[in-house]
């Protein structure tokens, strides 16, 4: 039966050319808006480790004087240095790190490369483990290394074509400020998004090419980037983090299972009032645990300008399905006598409404053709602006999927009423009329 509903919707799309091609358009016209914005923010607000941010949280302490205090103000998003290590060495996590950022001077050994700078992330030895980065060759380091202050690092696959042609560069020296250093790893292609542990940096930048050791960072005075905090008489002397009244590092720990984070929220509490009765805190308590998109929930890392692109995208659609609505019931009133016809040689209403439906759902599909087209040319000149999340602008199975259930769904919901008014002509009316 559907085969034959469906023959008959295609001879009377063929039949109107003009009203079929303005309402496949106004769907096409629809769905391409709303697919470009919705992509957009499919990609800047998905998961950036599926199956694993349920385990990673973000520690937060409040280490400030009282200058400025006031009860229940949210506390500092990085920890001090020393916050940082003796967090780190307690080890009441599964896995924990510490970080910060910065950029460093690699000097290629090739003759025909000249010295460049380098987007680097200082961190400590869970790092890859904790947030499953994907290894092409080697491994990380381990927390020995991270005690020796260990010159030890691993790189990305991008830079790794460029220094070593693509081969296994594992074992080579990679010279950073005049220093040589041994790389233990080569990371595979791997740009989580957000850039979730370090937002500081930026929610959608690309991944660092070089991971060092964090000990070693502070042993070579190599430069950092990112906010810093300080109060008191701290001050943000570089040659001096190490003791300052400064907050700067990222820290994430993973906790797995709901007692494990019960039990660290109570550590890091502990922690806090230890801390004051030995005077470094002098405010009381007050700590949060976030998981990972929580944190980027609460840090609103999609763009506010995004999510309104969406609401107005969304609202075009539905001005478009308003006249597809007129369209339609205009198309299925003109046939009232091919309709009473029908009705009269013993087809119920039942089945002319699931004709009309399904002649709604051919030009869904074809409006979702069309706004798949229009969506790629919207998400290519997406790719061309100079937001830093520009070039994430790309079509997933996921959001192809969608593209044609919304372009089908939409249409068949405005198809509903004219197929219903279609419906209710009298055949007996239409009969005698022809």
């Amino acid at each position: 039966m559907f085969q034959y509903y469906l023959d008959l919707a295609l001879r009377s799309l063929r039949r109107n050319k003009a009203l079929t091609a303005l309402m496949v358009f106004a769907v096409a016209l629809g769905i391409g808006a709303s697919m470009t914005t919705l992509t957009v923010f499919h990609v800047l607000s998905g998961d950036p480790i599926p199956g694993s941010s349920g385990t990673l949280f973000y520690p937060q302490l409040d280490p400030q004087d009282k200058d400025g205090y006031e009860p229940g103000k949210e506390p500092p998003d990085q920890v001090t240095w020393i916050d940082g290590m003796n967090l780190l060495k307690a080890r009441r996590g599964t896995r924990q790190a510490l970080m910060t950022g910065g950029a460093v001077p690699v000097q290629p050994a090739q003759s025909g490369l000249d010295p460049f700078f380098s987007d680097a992330r200082y961190t400590t030895a869970d790092f890859f483990a904790m947030f499953k980065a994907p290894f092409l060759y080697g491994h990380g380091w381990n927390a020995s290394d991270d005690d020796a202050k260990a010159r030890v690092v691993v790189i990305t696959r991008e830079l790794n074509d460029k220094l070593f042609g693509g081969k296994d560069s594992t074992g080579q020296t990679l010279r950073i400020k005049d220093t040589g250093f041994r790389v233990v790893g080569v990371l595979d292609t791997w740009r989580p998004n957000p850039h979730f542990y370090d937002l500081n940096t930026g929610g959608y930048r690309a991944l660092e090419d070089v991971f060092l050791p964090l000990s070693t960072f502070r042993d070579l005075r190599l430069d950092r980037n990112g906010s810093m905090n300080c109060w008191g008489r701290g001050g943000g002397d570089e040659e001096h983090l190490e003791t300052a009244t400064c907050t700067w590092l990222q820290f994430w720990v993973q906790l797995d299972g709901a007692s494990q984070v019960a039990a660290y929220k109570d550590y890091l509490t502990h922690y806090s009032q230890e801390q004051q009765s030995l005077g470094r805190f002098q405010r009381p308590p007050n700590v949060k645990l976030r998981s990972l998109m929580e944190w980027l929930d609460f840090n609103k890392v999609v763009p506010s300008d995004v999510r309104l692109q969406v609401y107005l995208a969304f609202g075009f659609l539905l001005v478009c399905l308003v006249n597809t609505v007129g369209l339609m019931l205009a198309k299925f009133m003109r046939r009232a006598g091919e309709l009473g016809v029908r009705r009269a040689l013993g087809a119920s209403r039942r089945n002319v409404f699931a004709q009309l439906l399904v002649e709604s759902g051919v030009i869904g599909l074809a409006g979702g053709i069309g706004g798949l087209a229009l969506a790629l040319l919207g998400l290519w000149a997406v790719r061309h602006q100079p937001s830093d999340y520009a070039k994430l602008a790309q079509l997933d199975p996921a959001m192809l999927l969608t593209t044609f259930v919304l372009a089908v769904g939409a249409s068949l919901l405005a198809g509903l009423l004219p197929a219903w008014r279609a419906c209710q002509v009298t055949p007996a009316l239409q009969l005698k009329s022809n």
